[in-house]
């Protein structure tokens, strides 16, 4: 069995865990002790048998008992790299599966404000404005094209098959066609099945593949009035493209939770576009209270089986920086 005597909890977004989730946490290797940190200056990294949260990646060669690492998010941006550094086996797990419904439910209202033209209705509500803009968007007998069909892009995918819309999607390998999708395809047909997509849907993490996938040529391979949803990392798209699209016509519209840059500067142009929607990368975090609670039984179900020797759910593959498949 490996030996789990101390456990340091980061919380993450101001304070994530409430008592139930601390008391959940504990549970999982009782008399181990458990520090809840806010922050991590001052704290003895090399006292830790495992940690809960995202530390500073560069002060991972500090964890010199550390067995595992549990990120409380689904993206792993440079840890497999710092792990890796450290030169020996240490496991690092993310918290894929926390995030899906929260994120997915953020999506839709996005791409339905975008589609109604709620937006612009508002707008005329403050000025006490009576007039029909005319027709708009629907969902049922859409094509919606998923591009990343992880945790999130699965969740977004049923919500937009219940609208009767036909969902296919894009992996980086092929596998089992999931029962709310059509068809499946690698990226390598993109360009084929962008002029067909009436909403491109990404939920993409930042790697080399994916950066600047959505560039200015791509953009304008789009189907003409089509809808186009970010909630991965900003750099997927080509910013300064995406508005030109937008400024154009190009586009039904956009939906963005991240953004490149980001924060988005107070005076890009992006924030003018009308046909645009920015939400601050807030889809995800703690703001949906039962994604907190999916974040704790996640690490609690690890750290249970680091204790008891037992497989580790939700590993990351050092190389590609993804969940592994296999249990």
């Amino acid at each position: 069995m490996a030996e789990v005597k101390k456990v340091l909890v980061l919380m993450a977004f101001g304070g994530m865990f409430e008592e139930k989730e601390r008391e959940l946490l504990r549970q999982s290797v009782p008399g181990a002790t458990f520090d809840f940190c806010r922050g991590i200056q001052g704290i003895p990294l090399e006292e830790y048998d495992a940690i809960v949260g995202n530390p500073p990646a560069e002060r991972l060669g500090e964890c010199r008992a550390v067995k595992l690492i549990q990120l409380i998010s689904a993206g792993t941006g440079n840890y497999p790299e710092a792990v890796q550094r450290m030169g020996r086996p240490v496991a690092l797990a993310n918290a894929t599966g926390a995030y899906g419904p929260a994120i997915a439910e953020h999506m839709m209202g996005m791409l339905l404000l975008l589609m109604k033209r709620l937006g612009t209705y508002h707008d005329h509500m403050r000025d006490g404005l009576w007039r029909d803009e005319g027709r708009v968007a629907s969902l049922q007998g859409a094509q919606v094209l998923i591009v990343g069909m992880g945790d999130i892009g699965g969740c977004f995918g049923r919500l937009c098959q219940s609208f009767g819309a036909h969902v296919t999607g894009i992996r980086r390998t092929l596998g089992p066609v999931p029962d709310y999708a059509e068809a499946v395809y690698l990226q390598s047909d993109l360009d084929r099945l962008l002029p067909q997509s009436d909403v491109v849907a990404l939920s993409l993490p930042e790697t080399d593949a994916t950066r600047g996938l959505f560039s200015r040529e791509r953009l304008m391979g789009m189907k003409q009035g089509a809808y186009l949803l970010n909630v991965g990392r900003g750099s997927a798209i080509n910013t300064e493209a995406l508005c030109d699209v937008l400024e154009h016509g190009r586009l039904g519209g956009a939906g963005l939770d991240v953004t490149d840059p980001e924060p988005l500067p107070p005076d890009h142009r992006l924030w003018r576009m009308p046909n645009a929607l920015i939400t601050p990368h807030i889809s995800g975090g703690d703001h949906v209270y039962t994604t907190v609670e999916r974040i704790a039984a996640i690490a609690a179900d690890n750290l249970r089986r680091l204790a008891g020797d037992e497989a580790l759910g939700n590993l990351v593959d050092l190389e590609t920086g993804y969940r592994r498949t296999e249990r």
